[in-house]
């Protein structure tokens, strides 16, 4: 099948407009990747990616084995992939060949994201970008968010390029 799904975990919500946004541009269905047990605590989001914790997670979405390209929209937490989308990218990681990401972030550390759902995968993403929150925000993401849908699906037969203008870590 040569579709594509976008999962996302979002805290604070920004993850959660960027997925929307991004789903709502290119016509793409969403999944979302829900706490069992609520955060109470800053504490606990700091300790889970500290020690790389995997809490209970539930999928609510399609089944992602049904699509070619799976996008997957989180932030970070003290410079590391949040833990609930850790969780879903591990249950799931037999399961997903073809992945892109999107990180939002507030500064600092996106790309480690990227990193960490490679080494769980076994295999590097397809592509991958980092959002601010301030972008995210002020809607000046909205561009940069379509680029990056669209190198998702090039023509046939091309290897998808990643543009270099949408890191805001790029110098």
């Amino acid at each position: 099948m040569d579709s594509i799904l976008v999962v996302f975990y979002s805290n604070t919500g920004n993850s959660r407009r960027l997925a929307q946004l991004l789903s709502t541009q290119k016509g793409w269905p969403t999944g979302e990747v829900v706490e069992q047990h609520p955060r109470s605590s800053m504490l606990r989001s700091v300790l889970d990616s500290l020690l790389r914790r995997r809490p209970a997670v539930q999928y609510k979405g399609p089944d992602p084995t049904g699509f070619r390209t799976v996008v997957l929209v989180a932030p970070i937490w003290m410079y590391r992939l949040a833990s609930p989308m850790r969780t879903f990218v591990h249950d799931w990681r037999k399961q997903l060949d073809r992945v892109a990401v999107l990180v939002t972030m507030g500064r600092r550390g996106g790309s480690n994201a990227a990193a960490e759902i490679g080494n769980i995968l076994g295999h590097d993403p397809v592509l991958s970008e980092v959002v601010t929150a301030r972008a995210i925000e002020d809607g000046s993401c909205a561009e940069a968010v379509n680029a990056f849908g669209d190198a998702l699906v090039p023509p046939a037969g091309v290897p998808p390029v990643r543009p270099a203008v949408l890191s805001p870590e790029a110098g």
